[in-house]
Order: structure tokens, then C-alpha cells, then sequence
């Protein structure tokens, strides 16, 4: 498949640091980064298809074959960076033995993560996408599985996002990963969130990429102006309280990891030649799932990012041409300048969030029986302005904002409490904004 026309050259562009509505207020200038190379992705995907196989039950000690070579190629190139910035990228090797279904006889699954330190001490955003592959049997480890898009992709887009961001300094943690073991039931992303949770890190976001590298679906079906975003509305860990206050508020469409996909369709607006994100409101594809789910059981935000059109064809086939329809995840099936625009995506978003102050912990409204509305919120760290936010009920995007300095209740006058939902973001001295915090109900007195 030929790549989408845009030039692979190299080059750098302005890539704006806050979506379209920041901009407007003047609260930050853009700032000066290098575009992902289509290059650099592709050569990626080629040495990870290289390894044959990266089955998680394939070898994890053959030097050139399997998924242990593998392993060590990304844990060398994340060394390779972190050597370009003075160790401002370290290496750590998850490991964990599993047993299940897929692996009866256990299996060590092992994450490989290139940390960059934020000067905030316990704040984290993780991008990740996973490095084991598969053909139509789930348990053959011998068969050659290129697994190019499904997904060498997402690692190629955590690889390159973690060149061009470990130019810059942020306040949060980024954490990039590949993941093992998604294959055989989600194993790598289980351990890392919950290693997340046993090392107590606030995670502000997870970013999920699996199979971002084509435009040509199933049957020829062409699409490539566009990326979904998988998010979760209600909260999968919410409580029986926590779902009666829901209930009461009426927060359905503004739960955390919605508010991430909102807040990633928004920063995509500002990019060149942009690419749609068609936030999908359902926690993945239908039936399927992806390596941000254990990270939404622990709590914590998460989306996947996925082309606009699958092809099934190309995705747990063994290599093979029936009836003259080609089967197999291989590299022609990719568009690289399609993979550079979701990357690229990924890197403002993975930016901004790490640039910004954490998200206020609470926002609370009241105005019962009053036309006026009293928004109150917990001031975050480093915070410079709050953005506060609010809509009519019947309207899916925030409409209205109002830019404040400090964290004191702020009355907004004829605006009913009964016909409007409300939230609070939180704006860095950089101009770099937080997602937006849902308002819920003040506490009764």
C-alpha cells in the first residue's frame, strides 16, 4: 500500500501545546517541535518484524528471533535515547510469571519502559502499545507473526514519541512502554497498572495504540482522514455511592476517561493537516478489548487509539493467499504518513497533559431554587488560572468558559443549575491546560 502522500522528509513544524479554545484566550504560545518521521516509523516496524515471531510464548533467549530479542531491541533503542539527553530516559524491565488460558504452562511477561522524570514527584502519563504478536492460532509461538500493525505501530509511535519528547522537560512523569502478553489476555498492561498501584503513581492518563498504521480497511474500504478514540463513559470500578451520585448529576458522557478523549480531539484540532478524532463512546470495539482496560479496573484514565477502518484480513492471520486474497499482518498493508498524523497526535497530547497541572481532585456546583450557579473546586499545584466550563444539558461539547486566577467559589449570574453542566481545568504558568474536571454536588450541610 502506498503511503499517504505527505512528505516523509523530515522536518519541524509550531505544534500547539493547547486546543483551539486556550489558544483564543492568549493563554500560551506554540511551541517549536519536530515532526514524527515517516522514516523512523517505518524502520521500526521493519526491525520488529524482522524478529519472525513475537509470540509471548515464543523464546525469550534466542538473540535474533522470538519475543526476548524483540524485548532487548526496545530496550536498547530507549537506552539510545536516553543517552541523547543525558539519561533523561531510563530503561526498567517489568517481569511477572503468569498461568491462564492461553498459557497453561505460565509464561514471564515482561514490559519494557523508558521513564522520563517529571519534576513532579508522583504524577505519571503512560503511552504504551504491545510488542507480542499472533497468527490464527492463539498458541502457535513458532509460525512467522509479523505483526506489523497489530501492532509493531503502536511501539513505533511509543519509540518515536519518546525521540521528540526527550528534547523537552515536563512536570509529569512519561512513561513509554511496550507491552507483552496482550495476546494471550492483557498480561503486560495488567502488571504495569498494577504495579502502578502498588508504587501509589497518580496517573493523569494512559494512551493506548493498537493497530494505528493502515487507511485501507476490509474489502478496499478507504479511510484515512480519521482516528477513533475508545473511552469508557461510567467508571468500570465505580461504586453502588458512586453510581447514585452519577445518577444525580447526570455524568454519563463526562466520566475521566471521556474527558481525556475530549481533551485529545480538542488538541488534535490545532494540528497541521489534521487528523479527525472520532471519539467513540464505548470503552473499545465492540466485543474486543486492548491493553487500557487493567488500567481502567485500577482506576485510572485511559483510551485506546485505533484506525479509522480494521482489516480483519490482516489482523491473527497466518501468512498465506487464498483464492487470490492475500492473510497476514505484514508491512504492505501500512501507510506510514497515516501512522505520522496519529503519532503526532499522541505527542501534543502526551505534551500538554505532561506540561499542565493535575486536574482539580473535585469540582462541586450549587444553585437549587437560585438562576445563578456557585462553581467551587480544589485548587491543584503549580496551577497559574482555572478554566471553568459549562454547557446546556442537551449538548455534548462545552460551550462557555470563564478564565479565573485562583481557586475561590465563583458565582456564574443567570446561569441555571437545573440546564447546564459544569467543570474546571487547570491552566500551568506555560499555558498548558489540565483535562477538565466534571462538577458534581456540593456537600449538604
Amino acid at each position: 500500500m502506498p503511503s499517504h502522500p505527505r512528505s516523509t522528509r523530515l522536518r519541524a513544524v509550531l505544534l500547539p501545546i493547547l486546543p483551539a479554545a486556550a489558544m483564543l484566550a492568549g493563554a500560551a504560545p506554540a511551541v517549536a517541535r519536530e515532526a514524527p518521521s515517516q522514516e523512523r516509523l517505518r524502520s521500526s516496524v521493519e526491525r520488529l518484524v524482522s524478529f519472525g515471531t513475537r509470540h509471548s510464548l515464543s523464546s525469550a533467549t534466542d538473540p535474533a528471533r522470538g519475543i526476548g530479542a524483540a524485548r532487548n531491541w526496545v530496550a536498547s533503542e530507549f537506552a539510545k535515547i536516553g543517552a541523547t539527553c543525558s539519561g533523561c530516559i531510563a530503561v526498567e524491565r517489568l517481569q511477572r510469571r503468569f498461568v491462564n488460558a492461553r498459557a497453561p504452562a505460565g509464561v514471564m511477561i515482561e514490559d519494557v519502559l523508558g521513564i522520563q522524570r517529571g519534576t513532579d514527584p508522583n504524577r505519571y502519563i503512560i503511552v504504551g502499545g504491545h510488542i507480542d504478536s499472533r497468527v490464527s492460532d492463539v498458541m502457535d509461538a513458532t509460525s512467522d507473526a509479523p505483526g506489523a500493525n497489530d501492532d509493531a505501530s503502536g511501539v513505533a509511535l511509543v519509540l518515536e514519541a519518546a525521540r521528540i519528547l526527550s528534547k523537552e522537560k515536563f512536570a509529569a512523569t512519561i512513561v513509554y512502554v511496550a507491552f507483552s502478553g496482550e495476546e494471550q489476555g492483557l498480561l503486560g498492561a495488567t502488571l504495569l497498572a498494577e504495579t502502578a498501584k502498588a508504587r501509589g503513581w497518580q496517573i493523569d492518563a494512559m494512551l493506548n495504540n493498537d493497530i494505528v498504521g493502515n487507511t485501507i480497511g476490509q474489502d478496499g474500504l478507504r479511510v484515512a482522514d480519521r482516528v477513533r478514540i475508545f473511552s469508557e463513559g461510567i467508571r468500570v470500578g465505580e461504586t453502588l455511592a458512586e453510581a447514585i451520585e452519577r445518577r444525580a448529576i447526570g455524568g454519563e458522557d463526562d466520566g475521566p476517561s471521556r474527558a481525556l478523549a475530549k481533551a485529545i480531539d480538542g488538541i488534535a484540532e490545532t494540528l497541521p493537516g489534521r487528523l479527525d478524532v472520532f471519539v467513540d463512546r464505548r470503552p473499545d470495539r465492540f466485543g474486543r478489548g486492548g491493553d487500557h482496560e487493567p488500567f481502567l479496573r485500577e482506576g485510572y484514565p485511559a483510551v485506546r487509539f485505533t484506525v479509522g477502518a480494521e482489516n480483519w484480513d490482516r489482523q491473527h492471520q497466518n501468512l498465506r493467499t487464498e483464492n487470490g486474497r492475500v492473510y497476514g499482518d505484514t508491512i504492505e498493508g501500512m501507510d506510514f504518513g497515516y501512522l505520522a498524523r496519529v503519532t503526532a497526535i499522541n505527542v501534543a497530547a502526551l505534551a500538554q497533559l505532561a506540561a499542565a497541572p493535575a486536574a482539580p481532585a473535585t469540582v462541586s456546583v450549587s444553585g437549587e431554587l437560585t438562576r445563578d450557579t456557585t462553581v467551587s473546586w480544589q485548587a491543584s499545584t503549580g496551577a497559574a488560572r482555572y478554566r471553568l466550563r459549562w454547557r446546556r444539558n442537551d449538548k455534548p461539547a462545552w460551550t462557555d468558559e470563564k478564565i479565573v486566577t485562583a481557586a475561590t467559589p465563583v458565582v456564574l449570574k443567570e446561569v441555571s443549575v437545573d440546564d447546564h453542566f459544569f467543570g474546571v481545568s487547570a491552566l500551568g504558568a506555560n499555558g498548558a491546560e489540565s483535562v477538565v474536571t466534571f462538577a458534581g454536588r456540593a456537600p449538604r450541610r
